[in-house]
């Protein structure tokens, strides 16, 4: 028996090799569900903040008297990852508006990517 049909023959390792096949590819998929996942809540809560002031600058007059006031609360609201959103106020268009801006870093392996997250929300 030559050298070569005995390698062909050989199955010891075979499971080895499949899992160093696969295990790269597994922990990619975690780490990017992970990683979407937390953008996710980011983007969850952002919205949440700007719905929650924009209702707050019509019905809590008190508390939500001015811009100032009202993005104080929205940030406030804003409860995901420390990415430091930009909300403002108006109430020109629909009523009471309340927008909010932040970048979502991801980190990738080499480089990172930044996410634009965005949310908006009107009050009449």
């Amino acid at each position: 028996m030559s050298l070569i049909s005995r390698i062909r023959r050989c199955q010891a390792g075979g499971a080895a090799v499949e899992y160093a096949l696969i295990l790269p590819v597994f922990i990619i998929l975690m780490v990017g569900g992970l990683s979407m996942g937390s953008v996710s809540m980011a983007a969850n809560s952002l919205h949440y903040a700007v719905e929650d002031a924009a209702r707050c600058a019509a019905v809590k007059t008190t508390v939500c008297s001015d811009s100032t006031k009202t993005t104080t609360y929205a940030q406030g609201r804003y409860s995901g990852p420390q990415i430091s959103p930009q909300f403002s106020y108006s109430t020109a268009g629909c009523g009471h508006t309340v927008t909010a801006t932040a970048n979502y870093p991801v980190g990738l392996a080499v480089t990172t990517v930044n996410v634009p997250l965005s949310a908006s929300a009107c009050y009449p």
